[in-house]
């Protein structure tokens, strides 16, 4: 069989279809992913792989596709740098092999591992530095040749279209490790916000219910009924300096998004603020598939900075947050039945209610926000993502 000397209409169309793939996604986990699961469909490959090393001589990250979940967990710990794998993260070259158990720098696969046969592989390069290293094994046979057998293994094009989608999947990586550094720089800074928030709001909870509690002391034997009423106070500011602290420490706690997934982490929130607040504050969300990653964080920073509104501003006495479908993405709407206020006021409103942060979150992940409201008749926001 003749190679090409360069990729197909169609090899164009779906190295672009998997360039847009890629560009979608700004949390390396996703990244890492849509590069090995395009990589494995643009090159029709029974397995696909992806290593981003470490320093020790092993990997940090091991993504895999071709593979179910039961044979990964079978297979046992993630690889170690050598054989063909460290070739590929020390040499610039492409590796492409008939069958890798030819070759004399292979070591044997595991007793659970798959068996793989023919082979390409090559490192994704940002410069001088390695990023990972990409391979995929065992090529789809392509048809018949001379004498009716089959035509299997990977072509100079395929190394070539490989190659192409290397050299962007290394942009696509480089630009979600900064997006993840310039995010945990955003959380750094919200996190000494938050922390100043409930110091300050706390502090003043407890100087007042101090000062109260001394006037409590010093009316118990002269005026034993205007004594009582200042329990009561005491007793609401107690109450409201555990509603402060309760809200803050919920913000400031990382959320398990990662673990428990959007809606669980939503439910967790929204059980702990309704038995803090007198409001009573509910969730209506169905079973939701997982969105990527940076959509589902703004969706959850969006809901509790709308939560935190409510609670804090509104003087709502019901707060409802809905979590749903929208096409291939999701919609996220938080309403309160509290005073509400006057949308076109934007620029004070916007600062005091944290709106344009959350625009900002929103517009940053492809979604938009939406505010509802007016004076008396209570406040709605809506959040759309598109999905991935």
């Amino acid at each position: 069989m003749t190679a090409s000397t360069g990729p197909t209409g169609s090899g164009l169309a779906a190295v672009s279809t998997a360039l847009l793939a890629m560009s979608r996604h700004l949390e390396v986990r996703d990244v890492l992913q849509t590069i090995v699961v395009s990589a494995r469909e643009l090159l029709d490959a029974e397995y696909a792989a992806l290593g981003v090393p470490d320093d020790h001589g092993g990997f940090a990250q091991f993504v895999v596709d071709g593979v179910s979940e039961e044979q990964w967990r079978a297979i046992g710990p993630l690889p170690r740098q050598h054989g063909v794998l460290a070739a590929m993260l020390h040499d610039e070259k492409a590796e492409r092999l008939a069958d890798v158990r030819e070759d004399p720098r292979f070591g044997g696969w595991p007793r659970t591992h798959p068996e793989l046969s023919d082979f390409l592989g090559l490192p994704v390069r940002d410069g001088d530095e390695t990023l990972a290293a990409l391979f995929l094994a065992n090529k789809r046979c392509l048809g018949r040749g001379p004498g009716g057998t089959k035509v299997c293994g990977f072509t100079e094009e395929d190394e070539e279209l490989l190659s192409i989608l290397a050299q962007h999947a290394a942009i696509a990586l480089t630009n979600a490790r900064l997006y993840e550094r310039s995010r945990e720089l955003t959380i750094a800074e919200e996190r000494s916000r938050l922390a100043h928030e409930l110091h300050d709001a706390v502090s003043q909870k407890l100087f007042s219910l101090r000062l109260t509690a001394q006037a409590v002391a010093k009316l118990v034997d002269r005026d034993p009924v205007r004594a009582k009423d200042e329990l009561q106070q005491v007793a609401a500011l107690a109450a409201e300096a555990a509603d402060e602290l309760g809200a803050a420490v919920i913000e400031l706690r990382p959320a398990a998004l990662a673990e428990d997934g959007l809606v669980n982490t939503l439910r967790t929130q929204v059980r702990v603020l309704d038995r803090a607040h007198s409001a009573r504050v509910t969730l209506d969300a169905p079973r939701l598939r997982a969105l990527p990653a940076a959509q589902e964080e703004a969706l959850l920073r969006v809901a509790q900075e709308a939560l935190h509104n409510a609670l804090r501003h509104s003087g709502a006495s019901r707060v409802g947050v809905e979590l749903g479908r929208r096409g291939a993405g999701a919609f996220l709407r938080v309403r309160d039945d509290g005073r509400g206020f006057d949308p076109s006021a934007v620029r004070r409103a916007g600062r005091h209610l944290g709106l344009v942060s959350m625009r900002d979150r929103a517009s940053g992940v492809g979604g938009t926000l939406t505010v509802t409201s007016a004076p008396g008749q209570g406040t709605t926001i809506t959040m759309e993502v598109p999905g991935g």
